[in-house]
């Protein structure tokens, strides 16, 4: 779901926006608790540095238990109180919860009606322009219907559709044909997608391969998994359309892939576009002396403010997913949250320092989606592409995300993620670096009998297209190409 750079050009106006619907700290007068003497002595003061959020004015000392977007999915129709959530999971719930969560409420997908000639625009500013109207329109028009500002976004497979499926589709078959001349020979094309938006990426490739590759197509079988039900019944439709004939080798999968139990044997590409980006991270402090890490988790009083709080890493997917960094082979990876020993030495030094390092955000969910890709698609062959640079992101922390609304016609950025569920999109910039060995690692050590061994490449959005696209069909007048020059920040991880 991407929200990635077109061009120095922007379709619409940023401001700066301090939100005061959530995110809090105690006043720093109140009596401390234990609670409060559990935490590590320091951190408050840059954290309140950081949010600069209200004081919330429930009692801190009634008891609060700790959830998971899971269960407040099952059981909650509003966000509750007198909870608390690690970081990860408060992110989900905001995002993805199906009464309140951002997804099922605020986010749809910018789509032209058709695909554009692009012989017809002068350049990629013409082209640009031509999108921006109809990108108003379509916003006019649902705060017109709905009153209520929808967020609406845009990705390359809807701007560029259909050649930017078409080059997706293209290198699947070229791979799928090198491998069909090995070991795999005979084995029929199989494609899991996650996560199809409005289904035209599927719909694009399998009209590419339908139409290029009839012998591929006739045994083939495209299997979407979507989280969002909402949008599975879209991707439904799509699939169906009247006005051409249907697909009939597709299967809509309502469900997220973390709740993935069904292991897939058969070779298959994995495609996740634009996806990864909505993966939630958590966020891990160090202290100064020792290094050792905290985890944090949100508290959300009964008055529905929220505060941020920190305790020895526990969580068993935040312990394996730094084991498992510390352990990469290669280049070994050093947060850029932890200042060399000698510099964290010097620190101590200074009066009134804090001893906890500032927020580093971890990507814990994208290391569980390795761990299923590895369990349970053990020959699979990934296709995987988000942005890997954003601007506006929350200051003050590594790999932090961006957080933004829409208000008064423009994409507002917020200074923090602790925002009301449902009103804010929350996306991070993805390290391809250090995704590529976390996931050569899993899935290696993950890996059966029988299956390849994880080679996996990172490559640029004008690196695939050149290698895959149809550059001529994407070509204005002038002889700029918004397949090459646009979503500059987008990289490929590819296996």
């Amino acid at each position: 779901m991407c929200r990635a750079l077109l061009s120095n050009m922007q379709l619409g106006g940023n401001a700066r926006y301090i939100n005061t619907q959530g995110g809090s700290k105690r006043n720093p007068n109140d009596k401390a608790t234990d609670e409060d003497s559990r935490q590590p002595k320091g951190y408050l003061e840059s954290v309140r540095d950081i949010m600069r959020m209200p004081a919330t004015t429930a009692d801190p000392r009634i008891p609060a238990r700790r959830v998971t977007a899971s269960e407040c999915a099952r059981i909650f129709t509003k966000q509750p109180r007198n909870v608390t959530m690690l970081v990860r999971e408060f992110i989900s719930d905001s995002l993805y919860n199906p009464a309140y969560g951002y997804f099922s409420k605020q986010a749809l997908i910018f789509s032209p009606k058709r695909g554009f000639d692009f012989s017809k625009f002068r350049d990629s500013a013409d082209f640009l322009k031509t999108i921006g109207v109809q990108y108003q329109e379509m916003e006019s028009e649902l705060d017109d219907v709905r009153n209520i500002p929808r967020q609406l976004w845009h990705t390359p497979t809807e701007i560029l559709k259909p050649w930017y499926g078409y080059s997706i589709a293209q290198h699947i078959v070229r791979q799928f044909k090198a491998d069909s001349a090995g070991k795999q020979k005979g084995q029929p094309l199989v494609i899991y997608e996650m996560g199809g938006g409005n289904g035209t990426l599927m719909i694009n490739i399998l009209d590419y391969i339908r139409d290029n590759e009839p012998g591929i197509y006739s045994s083939m079988e495209y299997n979407l998994i979507e989280i969002s039900t909402k949008l599975a019944k879209q991707q439904l439709r799509q699939q169906a359309r009247k006005s051409q004939i249907p697909h009939t080798n597709v299967n809509i999968i309502n469900k997220s892939i973390f709740d993935w139990s069904k292991r897939v044997d058969m070779p298959c590409f994995f495609v996740a576009m634009e996806v990864i980006d909505n993966f939630a991270h958590d966020i891990v402090r160090y202290g100064f002396e020792t290094g050792e890490p905290y985890q944090a988790f949100v508290r959300v009083y009964d008055d529905g403010e929220f505060e941020e709080l920190y305790e020895p890493v526990s969580d068993p997917l935040i312990t394996d997913y730094l084991r498992a960094r510390a352990e990469l082979s290669g280049p070994s990876y050093n947060t850029p949250a932890l200042p060399s020993a000698l510099y964290r030495k010097l620190r101590s030094m200074v009066p009134f320092s804090p001893n906890l390092t500032r927020a580093e955000f971890v990507p814990t969910q994208a290391f569980e989606f390795c761990r299923v890709l590895g369990k349970y698609f053990p020959r699979h062959r990934l296709v995987l592409s988000d942005f890997y640079e954003l601007p506006d992101t929350v200051p003050n922390a590594v790999d932090a995300p961006v957080v933004q609304t829409r208000f008064g016609g423009a994409m507002v950025p917020c200074e923090t993620y602790l925002v009301q569920p449902g009103w804010f999109d929350i996306f991070f910039p993805t390290n391809f670096e250090l995704l590529k060995q976390v996931y050569d690692h899993v899935c290696q050590s993950g890996s059966a009998p029988g299956s390849s061994p994880a080679h996996s490449r990172v490559c640029t959005q004008r690196e695939f297209a050149k290698e895959n696209a149809d550059l001529g069909m994407t070509r204005t007048r002038s002889g700029e190409n918004p397949m090459l020059d646009f979503y500059e920040n987008t990289k490929f991880l590819i296996s």
